[in-house]
C-alpha cells in the first residue's frame, strides 16, 4: 500500500474546509495546510486536523504556494486538493482501492473533476480528467533494447474517482484581476494562461473586466511570436471588448480578422449580439444560426448552442415569427435538458 501525503494551500476558507477535510483526511498518511492570509478561522479549523499548519507570504503566485506546500510532504505520493472539494462515500471508497492497488510505476494519478459548470468556472465540461496525484520522487528509468534512452514522459493512471467541486462562490473575479495584475506588471503569459485568461473572460467576465483585458489582448492579437491560436483568442477578446465599449471600427477589425482565417462559434456569436442590438434582426439571425450550425466553439462552448440558440429566439420573437422561435425553443430545452 503507498503512502500519502495531502498538501492544501488555503485562504479564508472556514466555510468548506472542514467539509473537505472530513471527506479525505482519514484516506491519507499526512495532512499538510499551507495558509496564504486568512483572516478567519481557517487556520483553527487544520489544526483540529493536522500539526502541520504553515504560513506563506502571498506573492500573488499559486504555483509558489503550491511547491511550498509540495516542498513540506514526506510521504510516497502527494494528493493535491483545493478546499471547496469534496469526496463522497462511493468516491472514498475508490479513493481507498487505488491506495492499496496503486501500482508502484504509476507517477501521476488522473481524477475526474466534477459539478464544474453549475458555477461557471473556466471550464467548458462538467466533468473531465485533472492530475490529482503525484509520485514525490521520481524514478527515473531506462528503456528500449537498443538504442536506449531514459524514460522521460511520466506514466499516468486515469482512476475513476471523481471529485465533486463545491465552492460557495465563483472564483473568476479574483481570478480574471490575478490576470490582470500579471499584464499589468508586464508578464507574458504562457499559451496555456493566455488561452485561460482568454476562455475565464468569454465564462464569467464582465464589461469591466473585458475593459481592464482590452490593452493586452489588443498588443497579444499583434505579436509575431504568437501562436495563430493565441492571435485568435486575442481578437475574439478584442472583438467583445470593442463591442462592449461601443467601439465599431474596432469591433469589425477584429472580429473581421477571426472571419477571415476559419470563423468559430464565438465570432459569429458576437456579430449575432451587435446586430441584434442595432435591432437588426434579419441579419442577426444569420450570424446565430451560423454559430450553432456552420462553426464550433474555441472558448465558450455555449457560444455554440445555448447563447446562440436564446439569440435565435430573441430575434424571431422580435421579427413575431412564433413557429420559427418554438422551433428553437425545443431544441434550447433539449440542449438544457442534456447539460442536466
Amino acid at each position: 500500500m503507498i503512502t500519502i501525503s495531502l498538501c492544501m494551500i488555503v485562504k479564508n476558507e472556514e466555510k468548506v474546509l472542514a467539509r473537505c477535510l472530513n471527506s479525505v483526511a482519514d484516506l491519507v498518511d499526512e495532512v499538510i495546510v499551507v495558509d496564504t492570509g486568512s483572516t478567519d478561522r481557517t487556520k483553527e479549523i487544520a489544526a483540529g486536523y493536522t500539526k502541520a499548519v504553515y504560513d506563506f507570504e502571498w506573492i500573488d503566485d499559486f504555483a509558489a504556494a503550491r511547491n511550498f506546500a509540495f516542498s513540506k510532504a514526506s510521504m510516497e505520493y502527494v494528493y493535491s486538493a483545493d478546499a471547496d472539494e469534496v469526496l463522497s462515500e462511493e468516491n472514498r471508497e475508490r479513493f481507498r482501492r487505488l491506495k492499496e492497488t496503486l501500482l508502484p510505476e504509476i507517477e501521476i494519478v488522473q481524477m475526474k473533476y466534477g459539478n464544474q459548470l453549475q458555477f461557471g468556472t473556466v471550464y467548458n465540461y462538467d466533468e473531465e480528467y485533472r492530475p490529482k496525484l503525484f509520485k514525490r520522487k521520481r524514478d527515473f528509468v531506462w528503456e528500449e533494447p537498443i538504442h536506449e534512452t531514459v524514460r522521460l514522459l511520466p506514466v499516468v493512471f486515469d482512476s475513476d474517482i471523481v471529485i465533486t467541486h463545491m465552492p460557495e462562490q465563483n472564483h473568476a473575479g479574483r481570478d480574471l484581476q490575478a490576470f490582470h495584475r500579471q499584464t499589468e506588471r508586464g508578464v507574458r503569459l504562457s499559451k496555456r494562461l493566455h488561452n485561460m485568461y482568454a476562455k475565464e473572460l468569454f465564462l464569467a467576465g464582465s464589461a469591466d473586466d473585458f475593459a481592464q483585458a482590452r490593452a493586452f489582448f489588443r498588443q497579444s492579437a499583434a505579436d509575431v511570436e504568437r501562436s495563430a491560436d493565441e492571435v485568435k483568442e486575442s481578437c475574439l477578446v478584442s472583438a467583445r471588448a470593442a463591442r462592449l465599449a461601443g467601439d465599431e471600427v474596432d469591433f469589425f477589425k477584429y472580429v473581421s480578422k477571426v472571419i477571415a482565417e476559419e470563423g468559430c462559434s464565438e465570432a459569429c456569436c458576437e456579430l449575432g449580439s451587435f446586430y441584434e442590438q442595432r435591432e437588426d434582426y434579419d441579419e442577426a439571425v444569420i450570424w446565430y444560426y451560423n454559430a450553432v450550425y456552420e462553426t464550433t466553439p474555441v472558448l465558450r462552448k455555449a457560444s455554440g448552442d445555448v447563447d446562440s440558440l436564446e439569440g435565435l429566439i430573441r430575434c424571431y420573437e422580435a421579427l413575431h415569427m412564433e413557429q420559427e422561435s418554438a422551433i428553437y425553443r425545443e431544441e434550447l430545452a433539449h440542449k438544457t435538458e442534456a447539460l442536466g
